[in-house]
């Protein structure tokens, strides 16, 4: 997971000038502005609709199309393996050439954000096809062994209109691929974000709490106790953060001093958010008072960090406040409203999901967006049935 903002007036937490050694003129405050404003957009987006999705993707007839479910006991390794994949990158880029490795990572990245981005438009995409549009039906099959013994390893079915979806991600791919720039970066950071807060679902609001506060602590001490996190995200060549520049209203399209936020900082506070609103559901009072508590919550909590980044001039840990936020804020309703044990009570598995499969091992990039990929991956390739689409869910 990455960190939170960049230095408001530098781009980054470090460096002040380009690197052609040039000094770079400060941002304005209407640049600064524009920046944090619409980085603080770009992370509400996928959080809602990305909510509003876990529940139609909870709701899943298919046992294979259910979400990846994030238990107590993976919630309480997750930091720890988090560290340990930081640490690794961060030595990574230390001992290897940074160009090599960026180039293998674009390429992971380059398919699979295709993959999130196609998966991400196809409920919007649905409408605009006509109705006697030809839509055929495909699949790509694997299999392992023979006879009794065949296993099954890829198991992809999907039509015309998915390929009409996967064509225009890859133009995107390609756009990518070889400017890098900015705008598809945050498409693919979107689509990432987006389809983490609708594939991976916490079973109860505890196991949310375990996860959140020990990321609360490692993205603590990753940001203010050492210089590995903002090292890695700087040198992190992927579509792992969103980025906004500062320098948009001189520059235009063109413009390269960037505040940043990091898709941790979206996915993890996220997947909370969205088990609230399945909790809302599960009370079945027509009423989604702690999915909008929470997301209020968020905003309250990432309006902080960039108020603190600003006054303070240095990259904040996003997480030390939005995790008090979005805990403290539905917990004080909660109290109010005298539902705090249905809350804690409340399993998102025994209620909506009823056969959720549990999530047995954790990606190896764990805690960052590279971890979400994985996990995406084997979401997207893996073997699955195709659930009717229903656009009108959102």
């Amino acid at each position: 997971m990455d960190s939170a903002v960049s230095d408001p007036h530098n781009g980054s937490a470090e460096a002040g000038t380009p690197a052609n050694g040039t000094t770079r003129p400060p941002s304005t405050p209407e640049g600064i502005a524009l920046a944090y404003g619409s980085l603080l957009l770009m992370a509400l987006l996928p959080i809602f609709f990305g909510a509003l999705r876990s529940v139609r993707c909870a709701r899943g007839k298919s046992s294979s199309d259910m979400p990846e479910t994030i238990t107590s006991r993976d919630a309480a390794r997750f930091p720890i393996i988090a560290s340990c994949t930081l640490l690794g990158l961060y030595l990574f880029f230390k001992i290897f050439s940074q160009e090599y490795i960026n180039l293998l990572l674009s390429m992971y990245f380059f398919v699979l954000g295709i993959l999130a981005l196609s998966h991400t438009i196809s409920p919007f995409m649905n409408k605009f096809f006509p109705a006697n549009f030809p839509n055929r039906q495909y699949q790509l099959l694997f299999t392992q062994g023979s006879g009794e013994n065949k296993e099954e390893i890829i198991n992809y079915e999907f039509d015309t209109k998915d390929l009409v979806c996967l064509g225009l991600s890859s133009v995107v791919g390609v756009w990518y691929l070889l400017r890098k720039h900015w705008i598809a970066n945050n498409l693919f950071g979107l689509a990432f974000s987006l389809n983490g807060v609708e594939l991976l679902h916490l079973n109860n609001v505890s196991t949310g709490c375990i996860l959140l506060g020990g990321l609360f602590i490692y993205d603590i001490f990753w940001v203010f106790g050492t210089n590995v996190m903002v090292t890695v995200a700087k040198s992190f060549e992927a579509p792992i953060k969103l980025v906004f520049p500062q320098d948009l209203l001189e520059k235009g399209l063109e413009a390269d001093n960037f505040a940043m936020l990091g898709l941790g900082d979206i996915v993890i506070p996220g997947i909370f958010i969205a088990l609230l609103l399945r909790f809302d559901i599960s009370l079945k009072k027509n009423t989604h008072t702690y999915f909008y508590t929470s997301f209020a919550a968020y905003i309250f909590g990432l309006g902080l960090t960039i108020f603190i980044m600003h006054i303070f001039k240095h990259a904040q840990p996003a997480l030390l406040y939005l995790v008090p936020a979005c805990i403290g804020f539905p917990v004080l309703v909660a109290l109010a409203k005298g539902e705090v044990a249905e809350m804690f009570s409340y399993e998102s598995s025994a209620v909506i999901l009823p056969h959720t499969p549990r999530l047995t091992h954790f990606p190896t990039v764990s805690g960052s967006p590279a971890s979400l990929a994985d996990s995406m991956q084997q979401k997207l390739a893996g073997p699955r049935r195709r659930r009717p689409q229903n656009p009108s869910a959102m």
